[in-house]
């Protein structure tokens, strides 16, 4: 089995969690999600975000607007929908769940250990 291979898999799990919560806080661009992303150490690239995005704006999690740029193309801008914004307390709550349980059983195999 592959360490790396593995690693990779957790982080894609949780990437749209991840994304949604960046969006939550309010319009956002796509580059600057990219940047968040890379400084947190969720590493992504172009090619994985916006299949995402477009997979979020197809089922009604997120919308976008354009905006017109000083300094070239205008740039999409993205915001949670109202369904978003229900999707992501859904996750949140999954998402409490699964690191209590995962504490439950990593904390007790080191006390059994």
């Amino acid at each position: 089995m592959n360490l790396e291979n593995t690693q990779v898999q957790m982080r894609k799990g949780i990437l749209e969690y991840c994304i949604l919560h960046i969006i939550a806080r309010g319009e956002v661009y796509a580059s600057d999600m990219l940047a968040e992303l890379t400084n947190a150490k969720m590493i992504v690239v172009e090619g994985t975000l916006y299949p995402l995005l477009t997979r979020l704006k197809n089922a009604g999690l997120v919308e976008y607007k354009w905006v017109e740029s000083k300094s070239g193309p205008p740039r999409k801008y993205y915001k949670l929908t109202e369904i978003g914004t229900n999707f992501l307390k859904g996750l949140s709550e999954t998402w409490d769940d699964l690191i209590h349980s995962t504490e439950m059983i990593t904390n007790q195999s080191k006390t059994n250990v």
